[in-house]
């Protein structure tokens, strides 16, 4: 059998990660949970378009980057970050602007 990163769902959230070749003799899954190979997986996470100033952040599925903590919408079969957007840090005021490189 070949080992698989697999991702344990439990009461509809990614408990843990870890990598089984399925060989339920070696290993065997918490009871009542789903196991999903990450590799195949959608998950839908906070993703800026390249290029894009000031970025603006939407839900993208992504397959394969599903990780501990997403939230599994049994329904639609896909994982959802519990991650909230990100927010770019605002540079202070009193700051020097600058373009292109710059030798001191």
């Amino acid at each position: 059998m070949t080992t698989k990163n697999y991702l344990i769902v439990e009461s509809g959230v990614v408990t843990n990660a870890v990598a089984w070749d399925g060989n339920l003799k070696t290993w065997t899954p918490p009871a009542d949970s789903i196991q999903l190979i990450r590799d195949n997986t959608p998950a839908m996470v906070w993703v800026s378009p390249y290029g894009v100033t000031p970025p603006e952040y939407t839900l993208t599925e992504v397959i394969g980057v599903g990780d501990i903590g997403f939230i599994w919408d049994s329904i639609n079969q896909v994982l959802t970050t519990n991650k909230p957007m990100p927010i770019l840090p605002v540079a202070a005021p009193n700051q020097p602007a600058t373009i292109g490189t710059q030798t001191l």
